[in-house]
């Protein structure tokens, strides 16, 4: 499914990947999980783009850390109403089942706790576009600081359930490292072996590896394909320990 929206890649922090969304119809530009300010500014600025709007996934300062400095330049910010007490530049909360938009297109809040208490997602339906922040990354799932395994199974579900060409825009780059934990958890998945020698190679030149699909991740992710709550506890503790 094609979108006529420009999604761009603004590196930030050590691994952190902030995204813009612009409609060129509106004019209006989204800015998802802003670590910091200064390349989103410069980003937008060498584009002739004007920021509208933040939707924040969830409350951690290496997603909410840009906030300030770009709402000052006339953002509103959208994110989970549950976390509203830790953003303190919220102006929307949000819900399981509201909707935010930029133009005429329409992101779905999906909640996804785990990674936190409050986290949210953001689906594009028509769009075929997820904003996953820290919940659902490539070939990896996001530690469970506030949560719990059984939450972050069952948003495995949730997403593994989306259509193949959803497009999977998560806020990391951890997945090379992911991926060498996967080759461990599923030595006989043939699919991660062919797509680490893609990523290696993405890597060795410096490019990003994301974003994903969920085609791709329901073939290749040992959280998205685990089999019970308690496959994937197991799993997520392996890959807190992990060194590979």
């Amino acid at each position: 499914m094609a979108t006529d929206l420009e999604i761009v890649c603004v590196p930030a922090l050590s691994d952190n990947y902030v995204w813009l969304i612009h409609d060129p119809v509106s004019n209006e530009t989204v800015v998802v999980d802003p670590s910091e300010a200064d390349p989103v500014i410069a980003a937008v600025g060498e584009r002739g783009w004007t920021i509208s709007q933040i939707w924040n996934t969830h409350w951690h300062p290496d997603h909410t850390g840009g906030n300030a400095a770009i709402k000052a330049l006339g953002a509103k910010v959208s994110g989970p109403s549950a976390e509203a007490e830790r953003i303190p530049t919220l102006d929307y909360g949000l819900r399981e089942g509201d909707s935010v938009r930029i133009g005429n297109h329409v992101a779905r809040v999906i909640e996804t706790p785990g990674h936190t208490a409050g986290h949210i997602v953001f689906h594009m339906v028509d769009d075929a576009l997820l904003f996953s922040g820290d919940t659902l990354f490539a070939m990896g799932c996001g530690r469970l600081f506030e949560g719990n395994a059984p939450q972050m199974f069952g948003n495995m579900q949730r997403l593994a359930a989306l259509p193949d060409e959803t497009v999977v825009y998560c806020a990391h780059e951890y997945t090379a490292s992911n991926g060498r934990y996967a080759a461990v958890a599923e030595p006989d998945n043939a699919g991660i072996t062919a797509r680490m020698r893609d990523v290696d190679a993405q890597r060795a030149l410096g490019r990003p590896t994301v974003p994903t699909t969920i085609a791709l991740e329901r073939a290749t992710n040992p959280f998205l394909r685990a089999s019970s709550a308690q496959q994937l506890a197991e799993r997520r503790a392996e890959k807190d320990a992990f060194r590979g």
